[in-house]
């Protein structure tokens, strides 16, 4: 399984650094796209065809969702490199609605985009068989229906699992149990004094559930361009003695 990091800030796009979007890829299978925040679709064309891949969301706020109306647009209108068929798009039950309204051309339409996805929506601790991988999504504390997704890769057995966005949860530990990657966001920073409550968490909280968790190496991400990231990187290494790493735009990593 190769993990391609097309951007993790925090909350909004930074310079050189798209908002929350990841590329998962195995051989012989279409792509999974994780999270489609500001910058993404530009930072795939870079890897490859963005019509070539599946879409899963954690969830849809405009950070984790906003470039798939223009995926749609390269999906349905590119002159050499739209779609050939359907992929799949998993998400939250109401996905087909909120994404939709990003791409009608009506005020208060809905575009139907069943000609160019199949759309399912996320069962809690459901396995979903996407082509090379399995996905398992755990719901955690957030202000919208959000999900920390677990990926397994049929081939080599390498696991992941991406917290999404959420605040200190248990759930998440069951999520990242023994897994070779946890991707952990940490918007809080060093600290979750004075955090606001079921919201995010801070290196700390990372740290821990890693720690909690058995999970081989840990990579931080989802840091806003406000916060000190090399600081909470190592606010997570006060509680898991583990490999940690920051998530950075471009990055590669095989497992």
């Amino acid at each position: 399984m190769r993990l391609t990091i097309l951007g993790s800030s925090g909350s909004v796009p930074a310079p050189g650094n798209p908002a929350s979007g990841y590329l998962l890829t195995s051989p012989d299978a279409p792509a999974v796209i994780m999270d489609m925040g500001p910058g993404v679709l530009a930072a795939v064309q870079e890897i490859q065809d963005p019509a070539d891949a599946h879409v899963i969301f954690s969830h849809l706020h405009t950070d984790h969702c906003a470039d798939f109306a223009s995926l749609m647009v390269w999906r349905r209108f590119h002159p050499t490199l739209a779609a050939k068929s359907r992929n799949l798009l998993f998400g939250p039950e109401d996905t087909p609605n909120r994404l939709g309204r990003l791409s009608s051309d009506e005020p208060d339409g809905v575009d139907d985009m069943s000609d160019t996805f199949a759309f399912d929506a996320w069962e809690e601790r459901k396995p979903e068989l996407i082509d090379n991988f399995t996905v398992t999504p755990f719901r955690v504390v957030h202000p919208i229906e959000t999900y920390a997704l677990r990926v397994e890769e049929h081939r080599t057995g390498a696991s992941i699992t991406y917290s999404g966005d959420s605040a200190y949860t248990e759930a998440l530990i069951d999520a990242a149990r023994n897994v070779d990657i946890f991707l952990c966001e940490a918007t809080w920073g060093t600290s979750c004094d004075d955090k606001a409550p079921g919201m995010h968490m801070c290196g700390q909280d990372a740290g821990r559930i890693a720690a909690a968790a058995g999970v081989k190496k840990l990579i931080i991400t989802h840091v806003p361009p406000w916060i000190d990231a090399e600081a909470t990187v190592a606010a997570a290494a006060e509680h898991f003695d583990g490999p940690i790493e920051l998530a950075r735009s471009g990055m590669v990593i095989e497992f």
